[in-house]
């Protein structure tokens, strides 16, 4: 598979995200997804000190092979079960680490990543604590994730040691509000942009159905009215305008979705979440397609 670089970094251009490991899945049902990434050369995990048990999950399945991969996790939300967790003042950071790393049962984190903005907290602080890692051997690189343009612009130039070299947002077809500030400053920055619900929680999947409420279990379900305005008309006449050019080119809209994110220049890597080996298998094969300059452009102008 592919590999493109966050930092110094050379991940796989689909990564394997986590979020479901630690929240719905059963702990026997993640060894077969971590081995299904492996077979099918992922090398990038990501997850979350706030995905409920997720990091621990990993860790274990990974085992010895641990080295062979990347793994990604955040800090900065709330941690679920744990009373005045998140934030990111420079002790709450430190803690915050060690625990990772002793879930993960890892030495080091491979892109650390503060996983919303603290307002409460200079931004300039908690580089400096980040910094500190990186040159304790704990932290390989350093994200952030949530960051608007004037945020990520204001922490890069509050650096004075390590520095953000990846952004990890919300971005997919339906939802491209950070093509407006956030992807042109990522390319100005030469900082790696990491899309997260690239396929927009399922619907561009082909899973949901027009005037159909979601099937029992998934996301889309969970949410309940949060999912309203994503489950809109105005989406599903997107959705059967993209399937129908992905059809005409031989492709599904799965595959669509991961192609036309991997043809933006500055994204390294996608990061999907999977529960089924298959999924696994189906994601990478996605990460296959290369659309053209002019093939993206069409795309963009089915969804506006």
């Amino acid at each position: 598979m592919e590999a493109r670089k966050v930092g110094s970094l050379e991940v796989t251009v689909v990564g394997l995200g986590t979020n479901n490991f630690g929240m719905g899945m059963e702990a026997d049902a993640i060894p077969p997804v971590v081995d299904a990434a492996l077979d099918a050369g992922i090398n990038f995990f990501d997850t979350s000190d706030s995905y409920g048990e997720s990091e621990e999950r990993l860790g274990r399945a990974l085992g010895r092979r641990r080295d062979r991969v990347l793994i990604a996790t955040k800090f900065g939300s709330p941690v679920r079960g744990e009373e005045g967790t998140g934030g990111a003042k420079p002790d709450y950071v430190r803690g915050a680490l060690e625990a990772s790393l002793r879930r993960l049962a890892t030495d080091r984190i491979d892109l650390y990543q503060i996983h919303r903005p603290d307002p409460e907290t200079p931004v300039g602080d908690t580089l400096a604590v980040l910094d500190e890692a990186v040159r304790a051997g704990k932290v390989r690189e350093i994200g952030c994730s949530n960051f608007s343009a004037a945020q990520i612009r204001e922490a890069q130039e509050a650096a004075s040691g390590a520095r953000f070299v990846s952004v990890q947002n919300h971005y997919n077809l339906l939802s491209r509000g950070d093509e407006a500030e956030v992807l042109p400053l990522c390319e100005e920055l030469d900082l790696a942009y990491l899309p997260y619900f690239p396929l927009a929680s399922g619907l561009l999947t082909g899973k949901y159905r027009r005037d159909e409420e979601p099937v029992e279990g998934t996301r889309l379900q969970r949410w309940g009215g949060r999912a309203t305005g994503l489950l809109s008309t105005e989406n599903f006449d997107k959705v059967e305008k993209l399937t129908a050019w992905a059809d005409t080119h031989g492709h599904s809209l799965l595959e669509l979705a991961f192609a036309w994110l991997l043809a933006h220049p500055v994204v390294s890597s996608v990061i999907a979440g999977a529960t089924k080996a298959e999924q696994v298998r189906s994601n990478v094969a996605a990460g296959s397609w290369v659309l053209s300059p002019e093939e993206r452009t069409e795309v963009d102008g089915l969804v506006g």
